[in-house]
């Protein structure tokens, strides 16, 4: 039997794994933030989404623009669909889970805008359905997405996929890329 400090040990490990595993992808998500940020100082807002875990990486995404991370700067225009409980019960209760973030996609997103969203398997259908309306729209789609990207994987124009099993390990490799992008909106 292994001992907990072991199992941890473990845990610790396959985070590094999969952050690490980032390192491939970044070229990718220098593209991904060239266009992002270059959209954003067109007039463009960047929107993010998530559900649980995920959720709480696309608000730390928002946050961290329209604050800051570790610089002084202007801030910058994001929002997480995810951030107004009301709005989001109030969707859900009348037209179903699935809408609750493509209902305010088709009120808010326009052209020049930005829908960035994480999941960790890519087969959320409330990420899914919001996906849809923005490439409806010919709105930016990214994800940062796990396993093999789902479903969001091909509604996305930039899907970043870590390569990886476990919800937790890729979290943590999302919310690594989050700060490269942080790391990158301060550079510019």
């Amino acid at each position: 039997m292994t001992s907990i400090q072991d199992h941890l040990s473990k845990r610790i490990d396959g985070s590094i794994k999969a952050i690490d595993s980032i390192r491939e992808f970044l070229p990718e998500l220098i593209r991904v933030g060239n266009s992002i940020f270059e959209r954003m100082e067109s007039g463009g807002i960047l929107y993010t989404a998530g559900n649980g875990g995920s959720a709480a990486n696309a608000l730390h995404l928002a946050e961290e623009l329209v604050g800051k991370y570790r610089s002084e700067r202007p801030p910058m225009p994001a929002v997480c669909l995810n951030s107004d409980p009301t709005g989001l019960t109030c969707i859900a209760n009348d037209f179903g889970f699935e809408a609750v973030f493509a209902r305010p996609c088709s009120a808010l997103l326009r052209r020049g805008d930005i829908l960035l969203i994480c999941s960790t398997s890519g087969r959320s259908g409330n990420l899914i359905e919001a996906l849809q309306v923005a490439r409806d729209n010919e709105i930016l789609t990214v994800g940062f997405l796990g396993k093999d990207g789902g479903p969001c994987r091909d509604l996305c124009d930039h899907p970043i996929v870590i390569p990886n099993d476990d919800s937790a390990f890729i979290q943590d490799a999302h919310q690594a890329l989050i700060h490269l992008l942080c790391e990158m909106a301060e550079q510019r």
